[in-house]
């Protein structure tokens, strides 16, 4: 699967086509034509990517973008908005609101498939090829190496699945519930959230030995993220 889609579109039409492409090329899509629901939907299960209307029921596409901008554990998710709207002053509007790209209608599916791989690829690494880095760390997914500064890490199995979540998406906010769906693959009754904080504190004993700087990054009533930016 290349990622989880968020479609928030009201023209049925439109919706039920771009879905059928995108389902094609392998993408996970969850759909609504409700501002609201887009937001909740969003928080919930946390997509890779939103493909957002400017123009829907509720509230508007803008509203949207700059509510999910507010919201740390969803506010680096790319948004591509989608839009009748062709003038400079609004494409300067959409991107300032917080959108990562803007589409114009009428697009083909095939444009808009492309414009949506190229955001993921540069913001999450795995998909542009087999090397995963954040500052000095970087994971070859193929030989399964984690370096820090060229010194090679070991990691358990556990601790190896974070790191590579993490790497795939650098600066993104992940509470513990999330990371065990996502990590442990679903939510085991019998798995604490405070397994999730063991973890995380092995992991940044491996890689932060020898007193390297800390990449792993809390955010208080939120959760983790890994970026060299704190």
């Amino acid at each position: 699967m290349k990622g989880r889609l968020l479609l928030v579109e009201d023209d049925p039409a439109l919706a039920d086509l771009l879905k059928w492409h995108f389902e094609r090329e392998d993408f996970d899509v969850a759909h609504t034509g409700d501002g609201e629901e887009a937001i909740l939907l969003a928080a919930e299960t946390p997509p890779d990517i939103i493909l957002l209307d400017w123009m829907i029921e509720g509230l508007s596409g803008l509203e949207v973008c700059r509510r999910i901008r507010h919201m740390p554990e969803i506010a680096n998710v790319p948004i591509i908005m989608l839009t009748g709207r062709g003038e400079e002053t609004d494409r300067v509007r959409g991107l300032e609101t917080g959108a990562d790209d803007y589409v114009t209608k009428p697009f083909s599916p095939r444009e808009l498939i492309a414009r949506v791989n190229a955001v993921l690829r540069r913001v999450r690494p795995a998909l542009a090829g087999q090397l995963l880095k954040v500052a000095d760390l970087e994971m070859d997914i193929v030989s399964h190496k984690v370096k820090r500064a060229g010194e090679t890490i070991t990691l358990g199995p556990t601790e190896y699945r974070l790191m590579r979540h993490f790497l795939e998406n650098p600066g993104r906010v992940f509470s513990r519930a999330r990371l065990l769906d996502q990590v442990w693959g679903r939510r085991d009754r019998d798995i604490e959230l405070r397994t999730v904080d063991v973890h995380i504190r092995r992991l940044r004993q491996a890689i932060n030995l020898g007193g390297r700087p800390e990449l792993i990054r809390t955010v208080r009533s939120a959760g983790y993220a890994l970026d060299d930016d704190f």
